[in-house]
């Protein structure tokens, strides 16, 4: 239609540039809550069809939550898909300006779907994550230049070592205190550790990073995740499928969990047994088994259900009572 309108606008640390489909025209405002309110006062106006940022490691999080906080609909979008987008358009150079009309070009021609932003509590539990995973990352780096560093030197290491790991049981009891705050959270908490090798770790972190567990077909949560295997046919050739995108911290909570599963867990433990008996490599049998785990938990979620265990034949839920 004539009258739609698309904005793209590129997030930077200190700035906001943003840009009108077909207008060459650019406005900037400063990556602050007085210029994140100028952003909103110059788009309400405009009535956009549809907004479409990067996702910037973080940095479009406030201007998203201030546009979507006044009803305009937004997109923040992967930004190598935005790039890539941009090459097969013919911008090969790369500026804020032309990333900024890229995006809203993006915004027209491909018109993503909304994001549906997390609300305050489901933010706040993330945010809780996201600690705890980089408290773990400096642990491990800590633990790794031990073998290296001076004698000298090791005492200082130890003693940092000795207040992550204090650091991170004081995040885990946020996280505790976070999900117990919310009835629902711990119901689902309690049904997804109700299967053999989902534990709370796992479970708080399928709460943070996947909100839509339970909403989508398998199919969709699985590709959502990035353990669907995608199809490299064309032609005569026949490309092995391969896993790709989707979301790392559920991947990793995944793995580890399957881990164990295809060990104590029936159910995967067959599973797992049958794809090794068919030829296939550990590597990807156990991305399967992570995938058909990641189906039963959205199950599950899905119809209210927990884990039975009692036919060893068969994969099964029952409906809680």
């Amino acid at each position: 239609m004539d009258n739609e309108v698309f904005l793209g606008i590129d997030v930077a640390k200190a700035k906001l540039d943003v840009a009108v489909f077909g207008q060459k025209r650019l406005e900037h405002f400063p990556q602050t809550p007085e210029g994140i309110e100028a952003l909103c006062a110059y788009v309400l106006p405009l009535a956009p069809t549809l907004v479409v940022l990067e996702a910037t490691g973080g940095l479009e999080r406030e201007a998203a939550l201030a546009l979507a906080g006044h009803g305009v609909p937004l997109s923040v979008v992967n930004p190598r898909q935005a790039r890539e987008f941009a090459k097969a358009s013919g911008r090969l150079a790369k500026t804020d300006d032309i990333d900024a009309h890229s995006l809203a070009h993006f915004a027209q021609a491909i018109r993503p779907a909304v994001t549906s932003l997390p609300e305050e509590d489901q933010q706040h539990l993330r945010a809780l994550q996201d600690r705890r995973h980089q408290l773990l990352e400096m642990l491990q780096m800590e633990k790794n230049r031990l073998g290296t560093t001076p004698k000298s030197l090791r005492k200082s290491i130890e003693e940092h070592i000795v207040w992550l790991q204090q650091r991170i049981s004081d995040s885990d009891s946020d996280i505790e205190q976070a999900l117990s705050e919310q009835e629902g959270w711990q119901a689902t908490s309690r049904q997804l550790q109700s299967v053999p090798c989902v534990g709370r770790v796992t479970a708080s972190a399928l709460l943070s990073y996947l909100p839509e567990l339970g909403q989508l077909s398998g199919k969709e949560i699985a590709a959502l995740v990035g353990v669907a295997p995608f199809a490299r046919d064309s032609g005569t050739l026949r490309g092995r499928r391969t896993v790709s995108g989707g979301r790392s911290r559920v991947r990793a909570v995944l793995y580890m969990a399957t881990l164990t599963g295809v060990r104590y867990n029936t159910a995967l433990r067959r599973f797992y047994g049958s794809l090794i008996s068919r030829g296939k490599c550990k590597k990807v049998a156990l991305v399967a088994c992570m995938r058909k785990l990641l189906v039963i938990l959205n199950a599950m979620v899905k119809s209210g259900s927990a884990w039975c265990d009692s036919d060893p034949d068969e994969t099964r839920v029952e409906v809680a009572v």
